[in-house]
C-alpha cells in the first residue's frame, strides 16, 4: 500500500471508527499549521460522512512560542471567551471534537513554569462545561496525531531530516493498524479483545490493587461500584467512538483517598511542551505528600498545585508490557502514543463513565462518591517488563493480575 492509501485510510479510521460522524453533525477540529494536508483530507472525509459543518482551529508552533515568551504575565490568568462559547455551542448541537496532534516535545521548554500553569488553570476553570462533556462522553471526541518535522527529530535523532518524517509516519500507521490488511475490521478485532479484559476485571470486582516494581510500591483502592473500560466509548445516543487512536488500554477509576505508597515513571511525560522524567510521586491517603524530579520539577510541582484535585489520582489504566507500541522499541514523547505502551495512572480529574450510574452527576456529587475532580488530567507512564499487580478481592484473597508487565489471566 503506497503512502497516500495509507493517509486516506488514516483519515477515514479518524472519521468513521475515531468520531464516528453523524449525518448532520457538526465537527471542529483543533489542530496545527503542520497538519493542513491531513486536516483537509480528514475535513473531506467528515462531509461524506454526512457532516453539516466542519470547523478547523489552527495554531502556528512559532506563534504559540512567541505568546509564552512576550505575552504580559496577565495574559496567562485568561482564557478567551469566544473560544469558550464555540465549544458550548459544538455541545449543545450534539457535535464531536476532534485533535490532530503534531506536538513538537520541546515547544515550551526554557518557558517560566508559572506561566505554563497559570495558563493550565486559566483554561481549565473556563473550558468546565466542556471538559464536563468530554470526561462524561455525552459527545464524540477522538485524538490522532501525525509527524511534525521537530517531533520526528525527536524521535528518530539518529536518521537524516528527510528519513525522519517517513519514518515516524510508518510507526504511526502501525499503531493505528494501517498496512496490515483491512484497518476497521482489525480495529473491531482489537476493540473486541479489550472489551473481555475489561470484563474479566469487571467479574472480579477488585478493591484494590497492589503494584511493585524497582522505584514503586503502591496501592491504589477502588470505589465498590468502580467498572473497568477500554478505549472503546459511548455518546447518550449509544454512538459508539474511540477517544484514542491508538489505544492498548483498560482502565478504570481509583478512589480519591485510597492510595498509598510511593510510584516512578517510567517514560519521559511531556507537559505543556516540556519534559519531566526521572521522578518519584509518594502519596498518603490518596495525596501526593511528595514529587521529586531529575527534569522538571518545578513545573512538576506546579502541575499538581493547579487545584486541590491535582494532587490526586483520577484514573487507573492497565497496558502490557508485550504491547505493539512497547515491542516497536520507540519512545515517543508523545503520551497519546507512550501511554499505550505501559501501565499508567493520571494525576487529576477521573471518567464519571468508569463509576456505576455517575455519568450525569454534578462535579460536588462525584466527590461525595470518592471520585477526584480538577481542571488538570494528565497521563504518566510507569509500567515495565519488572512490574508486577496483584488483585486483592474483598475477602482478602490476592489474584495476580499482571506478572514481568504482562496480564497473569
Amino acid at each position: 500500500m503506497d503512502f497516500q492509501k495509507k493517509m486516506e485510510q488514516y483519515a477515514e479510521l479518524t472519521v468513521y471508527v475515531g468520531l464516528n460522524v453523524q449525518k448532520d453533525q457538526h465537527v471542529l477540529i483543533n489542530t496545527t499549521t503542520d497538519t493542513i494536508d491531513f486536516t483537509r483530507l480528514v475535513v473531506k472525509k467528515a462531509y461524506e460522512a454526512g457532516a453539516k459543518n466542519v470547523h478547523v482551529n489552527y495554531s502556528d508552533p512559532v506563534q504559540t512560542r512567541t505568546h509564552y515568551e512576550l505575552a504580559p504575565d496577565e495574559a496567562f490568568t485568561e482564557y478567551p471567551e469566544w473560544s469558550v462559547l464555540q465549544r458550548d455551542e459544538i455541545i449543545e448541537k450534539g457535535g464531536s471534537f476532534l485533535w490532530i496532534d503534531a506536538e513538537d516535545p520541546d515547544l515550551l521548554t526554557g518557558i517560566p513554569a508559572k506561566r505554563l500553569s497559570n495558563s493550565q488553570k486559566a483554561a481549565g476553570k473556563a473550558l468546565a462545561r466542556y471538559r464536563q462533556a468530554v470526561g462524561s462522553d455525552k459527545i464524540a471526541w477522538s485524538i490522532v496525531a501525525i509527524p511534525s518535522e521537530k517531533w520526528a527529530a525527536k524521535v528518530y535523532p539518529d536518521l537524516a531530516p528527510e528519513q525522519q518524517i517517513e519514518a515516524l509516519w510508518e510507526a504511526i500507521f502501525k499503531t493505528v493498524r494501517i498496512g496490515g490488511g483491512d484497518a476497521v475490521a482489525l480495529w473491531k478485532e482489537h476493540i473486541d479483545f479489550l472489551e473481555k479484559r475489561a470484563a474479566q476485571l469487571n467479574d472480579h470486582r477488585f478493591v484494590k490493587l497492589q503494584y511493585s516494581a524497582p522505584g514503586t510500591d503502591l496501592t491504589i483502592e477502588l470505589p465498590d461500584k468502580h467498572i473497568w473500560m477500554s478505549g472503546a466509548s459511548k455518546t447518550p445516543q449509544g454512538n459508539p467512538f474511540i477517544a484514542n487512536m491508538p489505544t492498548e488500554e483498560v482502565y478504570t477509576v481509583p478512589l480519591k483517598n485510597g492510595v498509598n505508597g510511593f510510584v516512578r515513571n517510567t517514560k519521559p511525560f511531556v507537559y505543556q511542551g516540556n519534559i519531566i522524567d526521572g521522578f518519584t510521586l509518594t502519596f498518603e491517603n490518596g495525596k501526593i505528600v511528595k514529587a521529586e524530579a531529575e527534569t522538571g520539577e518545578e513545573l512538576l510541582n506546579e502541575m499538581i498545585s493547579s487545584d486541590e484535585g491535582a494532587a490526586y489520582l483520577g484514573e487507573v489504566a492497565l497496558v502490557p508490557h508485550q504491547s505493539p507500541i512497547s515491542d516497536s522499541g520507540l519512545l515517543f514523547f508523545n503520551t497519546l502514543f507512550d501511554e499505550n505502551a505501559s501501565n499508567h495512572l493520571a494525576i487529576g480529574d477521573s471518567y464519571p463513565t468508569c463509576y456505576e450510574g455517575a455519568r450525569d452527576l454534578e462535579r460536588e456529587q462525584l466527590e461525595e462518591l470518592g471520585l477526584n475532580t480538577s481542571i488538570v488530567h494528565e497521563d504518566f507512564m510507569i509500567g515495565s517488563a519488572e512490574m508486577d499487580i496483584d488483585g486483592v478481592t474483598a475477602d482478602g484473597s490476592k489474584i495476580p493480575v499482571f506478572r514481568k508487565g504482562n496480564w497473569a489471566f
